[in-house]
Order: structure tokens, then C-alpha cells, then sequence
């Protein structure tokens, strides 16, 4: 299994922080059910009590292997997602890391 976690720094837009969120942490939450090759998949969100300075959001997904991780990376919803995101996420606000589970 390899584990995929992905976190990323949000901006304030036309929209509040908190509202892009929660807009983001919703869009991230219906890959599981579109992308196939996902085998798992937690969306959280930095707790409101610690601090702001944090990533706001991570996305910590399970794949089979490196060919399921690179069908998800190449999926038209995630890909779509990452359109979405890089209009909210703050400039170098973007950290991964995939490990052997």
C-alpha cells in the first residue's frame, strides 16, 4: 500500500478562508466516490483552536500501488480538483509526501 498526503495552505479570495475551506474539504471528500483507484481517503481540516499558521487542509489517501497513485493523479475529477484548488491555495502553500504503508 502506499499512502499519498497532500496538504495545502488556503487564501482568503472573493470568499472567506473558512468558507473556501469547507468548499475544499467538500470537493476533496467526493473523490473517493469518482476516482476508482482511491482506495481510501480522509479529508481533515486544521482545528480552529491551534494555530493559524498551519496547513488548513490535508487529503490522506491509500492506493494499492504507485500505478494506482498515478491513475488518480491523471483522473479527470482529480485533476479538475487541482484546477479548483489552485485558485484557493495560497502561493507555496502546497506540501506531499507518498510513503510505503
Amino acid at each position: 500500500m502506499l499512502r499519498h498526503i497532500v496538504m495545502f495552505k488556503l487564501k482568503t479570495t472573493e470568499k472567506p478562508l473558512e468558507e473556501n475551506v469547507r468548499e475544499a474539504k467538500a470537493k476533496a471528500q467526493r473523490l473517493v466516490d469518482l476516482v476508482p483507484s482511491l482506495a481510501a481517503m480522509s479529508v481533515v481540516t486544521n482545528s480552529p483552536e491551534c494555530d493559524s499558521t498551519n496547513y488548513n487542509i490535508a487529503l490522506i489517501c491509500d492506493f494499492e500501488d504507485k500505478a494506482a497513485l498515478d491513475a488518480y493523479q491523471n483522473h479527470p475529477d482529480h485533476k479538475a480538483f487541482g484546477a479548483y484548488i489552485s485558485t484557493v491555495r495560497a502561493e507555496g502553500g502546497r506540501a506531499c509526501i507518498d510513503f510505503e504503508i
